[in-house]
């Protein structure tokens, strides 16, 4: 079920501005949906304050469709549902190949990168009083990993699986899955976002947390298991009471777009984005990585030609595998 958050911000003065600023807006409509997540996590956080930015800044009217997460963000794209979203490269490719568990055989070739995001890194929380400290001990307990669809609710009982772990999975969206945990309802919260994750540090200041990354043993075997992700270290101090780094893994993030979004628009969201990330810094501290020497952390994906256009203006060389 998707809900909408209108941004509306858009102020006279503003838009004036933006469509000042704007080369061309030929066939720029003048609504449009960002496919983000659940209330509680990075995406929804991110996806909103940036549907806000647009609007505030390119006088188009953008609004934050609260969704399952990326499987689900990557199959609105595709077919126009919503014009945006954003996805981790996982379930991205899985769709892409036509291997989607939400719309299995229908190959996404209508969806095109935009810019990249962040690094969505895996990690656990639980309550001081499960005596839960390490992936393996949830062996036996009941997990939540986030809402069906979404990349922890995709990846979590898989990788629990890969480390022979039998736990008793269940979906529900990240702030929901936060309060089951204080309300004993699940014994762990695992989950994938970027840091620092809303309902985390909700969790953490209202309850005696503890935080959970992998072992060396986890680690060495997830990083086998799983191609699509990377070596990740949550620092110290992310959270109330996590005073020790932990090891993790991690699935980049790229924002999207149907292919027949106008090419000038797509280049002045990518511009938008690209060019002032002390600005998207005030949306989300993960906006700390949305900036433009991470567009290599897409491999497969075909940029859209105004994301390409805009890396070609700053002197990067897109390859024709990856021009949209």
């Amino acid at each position: 079920m998707l809900r909408k958050f209108g941004a509306g911000l858009a102020l006279g003065a503003l838009i004036a501005a933006g469509a000042a600023q704007a080369q061309d807006r030929t066939g720029w409509p003048t609504d449009m949906a960002i496919a983000t997540a659940s209330q509680g996590g990075t995406y929804f956080t991110y996806g909103n304050g940036l549907a806000a930015y647009i609007s505030e800044a390119l006088g188009v009217n953008v609004s934050g469709e609260v969704t399952g997460g990326p499987v689900q963000n990557a199959t609105l794209v595709q077919t126009n549902q919503t014009q945006l979203g954003m996805v981790t490269m996982g379930p991205m490719f899985s769709a892409w190949t036509g291997k989607s568990e939400l719309a299995p055989g229908l190959e996404h070739k209508d969806v095109r990168a935009l810019f990249p995001m962040y690094e969505t890194p895996f990690h656990a929380v639980t309550l001081r009083s499960s005596g839960i400290t390490t992936v393996t001990g949830m062996a036996g307990k009941r997990v939540g990993v986030g809402p069906a669809g979404g990349t922890p609710g995709t990846y979590w009982p898989l990788m629990l699986e890969a480390l022979g772990v039998d736990a008793t999975t269940s979906n529900a969206g990240a702030a929901d899955t936060a309060g089951q945990l204080k309300d004993g309802l699940v014994d762990v919260f695992a989950f994938a976002a970027g840091l620092p994750t809303g309902a985390f540090s909700q969790i953490a200041a209202e309850a005696d947390a503890v935080f959970i990354g992998f072992t060396p043993e986890e680690h060495a075997k997830i990083l086998e298991a799983f191609p699509s992700v990377a070596n990740f270290t949550i620092p110290a101090g992310t959270y109330k009471g996590q005073d020790e780094d932990q090891a993790t893994v991690a699935m980049w993030n790229f924002a999207i777009a149907h292919k027949d979004v106008p090419e000038s628009l797509a280049y002045e969201i990518t511009k938008l984005v690209m060019e002032n990330n002390e600005r998207m810094m005030q949306i989300h501290s993960a906006a700390s990585a949305t900036k433009l020497e991470n567009w290599v952390n897409n491999s497969f994906l075909p940029f859209h030609p105004g994301a390409v256009r805009y890396f070609e203006e700053k002197g990067i060389t897109v390859p024709d595998n990856l021009k949209g």
